[in-house]
């Protein structure tokens, strides 16, 4: 679940509407709440571009996370991205925490408004997923934690958002993604060439992405 980018143009140093919160990220209203035996309480929070841009900017600066595609831009740059993301009724972010700790970062989009549609038919039904991790050893992060973690993320947009099918568009290099993806049952589509993604200050080429698909009856099967 890769690359966050949106082809709508950002308005350069847009202000986010959301006001940066103080208390905890437990305290936060949350899209879904489920707790994973084992490891904790998981609650996916609508992101707040202004008070999480901090968090979010260390992880997608780390190298491990090149195929985000953010890795070299400011803080200030990882704000205007996802304050225009907030103002998108098809593109949405999402801070998922664990007992109040933030362990990942999570978008949705619908692919008919992305540019991943120029490369797919897609079917009514259809959300687009990326998800980043945060660095290991942070939160849940021991055997079994991702795929507890998907499965909490898959019970939201397939159930809780009522869609039939999850499409991800991996770089093809990140094998590790894929490999990820397959164990959880999705199956691998065609690759494509994303067209390139032109923002303000920001230019981003076109990407040579791994299709992969995961219906609901699979992801629920047994």
């Amino acid at each position: 679940m890769t690359d966050p980018h949106v082809t709508p143009h950002v308005t350069p140093h847009a202000t986010a509407h959301a006001t940066a919160h103080t208390t905890p990220y437990a305290d936060r209203a949350a899209v879904h709440e489920q707790h994973l035996d084992g490891f904790g309480t998981v609650r996916i929070l609508p992101l707040d571009p202004v008070a999480d841009a901090p968090v979010v900017h260390g992880w997608v600066s780390e190298e491990r996370a090149a195929f985000w595609g953010m890795n070299g831009l400011t803080c200030r740059q990882v704000t205007d991205i996802y304050a225009h993301m907030d103002t998108l009724d098809t593109h949405h972010a999402h801070l998922v925490a664990m007992d109040g700790e933030p362990v990942a970062l999570f978008q949705t989009y619908d692919p008919a408004a992305d540019r991943v549609s120029e490369c797919y038919d897609a079917e009514p039904g259809d959300i687009g997923v990326h998800l980043l991790l945060a660095p290991a050893g942070t939160g849940g992060a021991r055997p079994g934690w991702t795929a507890a973690l998907s499965g909490a993320l898959m019970a939201y947009v397939l159930l809780g958002l009522d869609r039939t099918r999850i499409v991800v568009d991996p770089d093809v290099a990140n094998e590790k993604a894929i490999a990820r993806f397959l164990r959880q049952g999705f199956t691998v589509g065609p690759a494509v060439i994303l067209p390139e993604v032109d923002l303000p200050d920001v230019y981003l080429p076109e990407k040579k992405a791994q299709l992969a698909f995961l219906r609901r009856e699979v992801a629920f099967a047994g």
